[in-house]
């Protein structure tokens, strides 16, 4: 009788199975975490998966087998790249933070493709993997073993501006002045209503799942996953009367932006273009949500409390 260990006989077994398809997104200014991306891609090889990697990441992996910096890079010949909306997958994973994964949602758009987080950054309230569990991570994923969460995705749409990028955010779309000397005036309206008009250096229309990024950082409310709810966020206001505002995901926000410089930034998820004063910005919700895979187990106040350090004694 032939003697395999559990673990020879659950790849065995794996391999038996339709392979998924697995596409990777990854940061390509963590070089000294990349070994972790190869770790991830022998296991993922090892479970019977079929993998492609982003062309820009696969580059900047490529390059470290060249360089002769990582062990196991030079098996990444057979494996395809793409590039940027190109590609059809049952899964993504990212590699690196939130920053990334962002990226990664991106180019997911509507596709529906669920997207797990492997956290090689810091802080990482999206990517949910932590990286010393990669091993045990990866097995869960190919089996199915997980659970997903719906994220609501905003869009926003400019009357005579084409977008560069996507208008699509997961987490904020921005209103930000370009110049270092002067505030910007934003009229906001709510449903065709006048809200407020704002004096400030920029406003932050986020998401439940962006109220832990930059509207956090500028006084805004924690917000729960799954809320139905936005956040108006001023920056750096210019009337201490002016507070954030919590709307319902169904409004129609509009906003217009004058300015000295006669432009200003818009930043979708962080990429940001300008556009000329005047312009009229349409925020709404999109058709679409973004599915994120999180472990078995994983609870999300859980998650914040440990984040965020709440109850810590940092004696």
């Amino acid at each position: 009788m032939l003697n395999y260990s559990v673990a020879e006989l659950r790849i065995s077994y794996l391999c038996s199975m339709k392979a998924k398809r697995i596409a990777i997104f990854g940061n390509t200014h963590q070089e000294k975490k990349s070994a972790k991306v190869f770790r991830v891609l022998e296991l993922l090889r090892a479970y019977g998966a079929e993998v492609i990697i982003e062309k820009e990441f696969y580059e900047f992996l490529v390059g470290r087998s060249a360089n002769g910096i990582e062990s196991g890079a030079q098996n990444l010949s057979d494996i395809p790249s793409f590039a940027g909306v190109d590609f059809d997958a049952d899964m993504v994973i990212s590699m690196g933070g939130d920053g990334t994964l962002l990226k990664a949602a991106h180019y997911v758009g509507s596709k529906q493709i669920p997207i797990a987080g492997v956290n090689i950054g810091r802080l990482g309230f999206l990517a949910g993997v932590n990286s010393d569990d990669i091993d045990d991570a990866v097995v869960e994923l190919v089996e199915g073993r997980y659970q997903m969460e719906e994220h609501t995705v905003i869009r926003v749409e400019a009357q005579g501006h084409e977008f560069e990028t996507c208008p699509n955010a997961l987490n904020d779309i921005a209103v930000l002045k370009r110049d270092t000397a002067s505030m910007i005036t934003i009229r906001a309206e709510v449903n065709g209503e006048q809200l407020v008009t704002y004096q400030a250096d920029g406003l932050i229309v986020s998401t439940p799942t962006g109220s832990t990024a930059y509207s956090l950082s500028n006084g805004g409310p924690i917000i729960a996953p799954r809320s139905g709810i936005l956040c108006l966020t001023p920056v750096a206001p210019h009337s201490l009367n002016i507070r954030p505002i919590v709307l319902g995901d169904d409004v129609e926000i509009a906003l217009t932006v004058e300015s000295r410089s006669h432009n200003f930034l818009i930043a979708v998820d962080g990429r940001s273009e300008k556009c000329e004063q005047g312009t009229r910005l349409i925020i709404r919700k999109a058709p679409y949500t973004v599915n994120i895979i999180k472990r078995i187990g994983t609870e999300y106040f859980t998650t914040l409390r440990e984040k965020m350090g709440w109850g810590m004694d940092a004696r």
